[in-house]
């Protein structure tokens, strides 16, 4: 049997995380079935667990690679000239997932899960550790940029600072989620105000 090559096994993979990411998006990760993943990707079931051994394993991979291509648009919001601030950084990274059709109650899900569901949890700790990377390096450069914004050093400030954005990511991803009247662009003119800029 000819061995695969790496572009092709790459694209099956990323197929199996797309197919798996749509049907999360429309039924929650506990409605959801390998079964329903399969089908969805088209590919038969020895293909998907060739790649993936648990639903849990193609969760986190869906998990690693949004927040892989959040990262990637902070350091292209970077290298497009000034680094952005930090009301700006949260914008990028939720307005990514916005666009790239994340449905924001699969976010709010994983949320619950992982409070009662010890492998959920570690999904989500391994996730909000690229996260909180990501903001780190973004946070940094700004402050790199504006000292002065940073009276107590720019590491410590960084450090202080990361948890806060990350938790008004986490308002706006509840408020979307939940509160039919909610005003994205409103709230993040608001976050972009109220944080250091």
């Amino acid at each position: 049997m000819p061995k695969i090559s790496d572009a092709r096994r790459d694209a099956r993979r990323a197929q199996i995380v797309e197919a798996a990411m749509r049907v999360f998006a429309t039924k929650g990760y506990q409605h959801t079935s390998m079964a329903e993943i399969i089908a969805e990707a088209g590919l038969s079931t020895g293909a998907v667990y060739g790649y993936f051994e648990s639903k849990r394993d193609l969760f986190s991979a869906v998990a690693r690679r949004t927040l892989g291509r959040r990262n990637a648009d902070l350091e292209a919001a970077a290298a497009a000239g000034r680094p952005p601030a930090p009301g700006e950084v949260l914008g990028i990274v939720v307005n990514g997932l916005v666009s790239e059709g994340i449905d924001l109650r699969l976010l709010l899900q994983l949320w619950g899960e992982a409070t009662v569901n010890p492998d959920m949890r570690e999904v989500l700790n391994a996730g909000v550790k690229v996260l909180r990377e990501a903001f780190s390096a973004a946070l940094r450069r700004w402050f790199e940029a504006h000292p002065d914004q940073a009276p107590d050093g720019i590491d410590v400030t960084v450090e202080r600072l990361v948890p806060v954005v990350m938790g008004i990511g986490q308002g706006f991803i509840v408020q979307s989620a939940m509160i039919d009247d909610f005003d994205p662009p409103a709230y993040l003119e608001s976050a972009r105000r109220t944080l250091p800029h």
